[in-house]
């Protein structure tokens, strides 16, 4: 199975009224418990990739190669898109000549205009390979690659502008955050959601910091819209709490405990169990 553009996954989201998880690689760990997470439950499964990861793990060609040998040694069957995430003008360039199925140009921080231009740049370049892409409009709060700053709502008419390009589907700030949400966090305003999904018909929305909303919310954002959920701090926090209780049971001292394999394989059980949880609140098990 070769990887595939997210487009027609999260077309068929929409018609069916659920949403695929976008899951962010970390490490090696990661791209194994997603990837028979979504094999186990019969899901299409988007693999996110930040620019902090991206220089991590090798940049967009290792990765391309890690998760397509993945995939070929698993004997994955179910659709499986590599996607960037929140990349910006230069990263979404850079992945479309080095393998991924699909990028996000995260343009919401610049002036409409810009935006704009660039984003109709990166739609005409993957386009012409059959990658799919996401543009985004208002930012979105919490941390992302070691930035700290405040989500804002989306404003419908520039969501239109930009979804009028072309794109495969669109990134919206709707009150979420990425990381933690804070105690007296608002929740999110579905009213602009609304607002948005008139203004752009059935393109595809994306929600990202996907982690900690309530299931409920998650539930109303897909009746509205929602096709794409992204996740990446809950499975972090599984991964380091399986890990961290590894070592409190002392694990690492039995015979071979100490070897890295046995060390970060709860992490990895309990990432692939993080993701089967998200993927049956989305309501994408048995979609593939």
């Amino acid at each position: 199975m070769k990887l595939v553009s997210a487009k027609e996954m999260l077309d068929d989201a929409v018609k069916g009224h659920y949403a695929v998880g976008h899951f962010n690689l970390n490490n090696m760990e990661s791209v194994r418990a997603f990837l028979l997470a979504a094999q186990e439950v019969k899901s299409p499964i988007i693999l996110g990739v930040s620019g902090g990861t991206a220089k991590y793990m090798g940049g967009y060609r290792t990765i391309t190669d890690m998760v397509q040998g993945f995939i070929n040694f698993l004997d994955i069957t179910i659709p499986v898109s590599l996607h960037v995430d929140h990349g910006k003008y230069a990263e979404a360039l850079d992945a479309i000549e080095n393998g991924f199925s699909s990028v996000m140009f995260d343009g919401s921080s610049l002036p409409i205009e810009e935006n704009i231009e660039k984003t109709k740049e990166v739609v005409r370049l993957a386009h012409a390979k059959g990658i799919s892409v996401e543009a985004e409009v208002g930012g979105i709060g919490g941390e992302e690659d070691g930035r700290s700053f405040r989500g804002e709502c989306a404003d419908p008419k520039q969501c239109k502008m930009i979804a009028d390009l072309g794109i495969d589907f669109l990134a919206a700030g709707i009150g979420n955050i990425h990381g933690k949400y804070p105690a007296d966090w608002e929740g999110l305003h579905f009213d602009v959601l609304e607002a948005i999904k008139k203004e752009i018909g059935d393109l595809p929305l994306v929600l990202h910091g996907g982690s900690m909303i309530p299931d409920d919310q998650i539930k109303k954002a897909i009746r509205n819209g929602v096709a794409k959920i992204n996740v990446n701090t809950e499975c972090q926090i599984a991964f380091t709490e399986a890990t961290r209780k590894y070592f409190e049971e002392n694990r690492d001292k039995e015979s071979k405990g100490f070897t890295p394999r046995a060390v970060l394989a709860p992490g990895l059980e309990a990432t692939k169990a993080m993701c089967i949880k998200k993927m049956t609140l989305f309501g994408s098990i048995g979609k593939a």
